[in-house]
């Protein structure tokens, strides 16, 4: 779907959001990433419709924040009767409803299948706010982030985790509704060229999206793939693409093509040999990322998204870009629904149990199996997300 009908489908929401939905071409921009420096080598790839420039990596120590708050604008799950969990540590509030006496609500909440999380990280009296993945329409994207009283003015940077529907739908709908509203130089980091491949769904062959590059550098923000280890708002770390370290065997949900046409798809000549077929091919998720946190006193936050390279290759990833090894929380999607076997989500939740978190808090894609599984081997530590749950860690 082109960004005009992305930006059609937001403008009922935009329209009380308070949004401009102007679709003036800007001109491209690109901005330079800031490297981990302890990990070795760092680069950052800087995208401008095909033309890729390597950025150099700045030398800085591990960022370290003092507070984290993940409140979820997206998810599947919307539950009114909700019991907050009652975890150390950690601080879980939720919105209030729009009732009133004899009026029915104009509006609420609304789940649908996706993710977009807002990552709120302090460090003294430094705040920074980083947009992690947009759900799956601008829809249900504005009229949440309205009803929560999210600002995109007030975003320092934004992250999509990997190229599928489910977790880009919303961006251009939000790019076109908050446009000049920004921070100058918002930069949307991408995990790779492979994130603007066009997808489609593995078995049914159902189109599954192609992020519109157009549209993006148009709305005025700096496009950067963190193909390494970066930095993002100074207090995140992007995990840089994930190796497979691990036995998993994680689903591929999907399958690419390489190639551009009508300023859409990937370039073919910044993609390995072994996929420019001209095909749909398996997906490997090559460029998805992960975004974590170092959390005072505490230990690593990882936000995984949705896991499509394997939940313990993400927190490998995230431990190895970090130089923390000590794991607090795993938040997001761990992408360990059907058809997976029982025994394949145990050997991971028990797996996940030996790198004793504090944490868990599951969302999105990580099925009712896990979610089951995760609490009866690690009893206290567990919660499920909910649209519009606000999770702080380091209260």
């Amino acid at each position: 779907m082109n960004s005009i009908a992305w930006s059609s489908a937001a403008c009922a929401c935009a329209k009380g959001f308070g949004l401009s939905l102007n679709r003036d071409v800007t001109r491209r921009q690109i901005f330079r990433a800031a490297g981990v420096g302890f990990v070795a080598s760092l680069t950052a790839t800087l995208i401008d419709a095909g033309r890729v420039a390597e950025a150099q990596a700045i030398s800085r120590a591990t960022p370290v924040v003092d507070r984290l708050a993940v409140t979820f604008i997206t998810d599947n799950y919307t539950d009114k009767y909700r019991v907050a969990a009652k975890i150390p540590g950690v601080q879980v509030e939720w919105p209030g409803g729009t009732e009133k006496p004899n009026i029915p609500p104009a509006t609420t909440l609304e789940a649908e299948w996706g993710l977009a999380m807002l990552a709120e990280s302090s460090l003294g009296a430094d705040t920074r706010r980083v947009m992690i993945d947009f759900g799956y329409s601008p829809g249900v994207l504005l009229n949440n982030m309205r009803f929560l009283g999210i600002d995109p003015a007030r975003f320092d940077a934004l992250v999509l985790s990997h190229g599928h529907y489910d977790h880009f739908g919303g961006l251009v709908g939000l790019l076109a509704a908050a446009k000049n509203k920004f921070k100058p130089g918002l930069p949307l980091f991408v995990g790779g060229e492979d994130c603007f491949c066009a997808r489609q769904v593995g078995q049914s062959g159902a189109d599954y999206g192609v992020l519109d590059r157009p549209a993006i550098l148009a709305s005025g923000v700096r496009l950067v793939s963190a193909e390494a280890p970066a930095t993002a708002a100074d207090h995140a770390i992007i995990s840089g693409q994930i190796p497979l370290r691990s036995s998993e065997k994680p689903l591929k949900a999907t399958s690419e093509r390489t190639g551009l046409a009508g300023g859409l798809g990937c370039d073919p000549a910044l993609e390995p040999a072994a996929k420019n077929t001209g095909t749909y091919i398996p997906d490997d998720f090559q460029h998805e990322i992960a975004t974590s946190y170092v959390l005072r006193d505490r230990g690593l936050v990882v936000l995984t998204s949705c896991s499509h390279r394997g939940v313990l290759n993400t927190i490998k990833q995230a431990m190895a870009a970090s130089g923390v090894s000590k794991l607090h929380a795993v938040v997001g999607g761990f992408h360990l629904a059907p058809p997976l076997t029982d025994d394949y989500v145990q050997q991971t939740v028990a797996e996940i149990k030996a790198m004793t978190p504090d944490v868990l808090v599951s969302a999105h894609c990580s099925g009712e199996r896990f979610y089951d599984m995760a609490r009866a081997e690690m009893p206290g530590k567990v919660m499920r997300a909910n649209v519009g749950a606000r999770v702080t860690f380091g209260t």
